[in-house]
């Protein structure tokens, strides 16, 4: 398939597919004569992966990181899977922020009129306005 098709498959855009192929998050991709990319199922799977790792938060510095371990074969598997836990760990530190966060404007939206209002309402203005 050409890049146009794998970026549709993917929800990655072309020139993120070819910026992951440059930086080497993914192996590079074959290609005709003409030079265009000819991106197979194993490619589509590697993209899908690095979507998936970037959707849960890993930078682009930390998955570059974990494929150079992949590439180092199974002696790297205990630094592959601590790498996943620190990233795992980073990630529920942001899920219970934003937890945090979604709460306190649930309780803002449900005491609206009996609590928000009061306190917006001594709040100080900001200068020029409201006059």
């Amino acid at each position: 398939m050409n890049i146009k098709q794998a970026s549709e498959i993917s929800g990655l855009s072309a020139d993120t597919i070819r910026y992951y192929e440059r930086i080497e998050i993914i192996p590079p991709i074959k290609r005709h004569e003409n030079g265009i990319r000819d991106i197979d199922e194993e490619d589509l799977r590697w993209l899908q992966f690095s979507r998936q790792m970037r959707d849960a938060g890993v930078s682009i510095e930390v998955l570059i990181e974990y494929i150079k371990l992949f590439q180092m074969g199974d002696q790297s598997i205990p630094a592959r899977i601590k790498l996943l836990n620190e990233q795992k760990e980073q990630l529920q530190a942001k899920i219970n922020t934003l937890s945090q966060a979604k709460d306190r404007l649930s309780y803002k939206i449900d005491n609206y009129e009996t609590h928000t209002i009061q306190a917006e309402d001594k709040l100080r203005p900001f200068p020029g306005k409201n006059d």
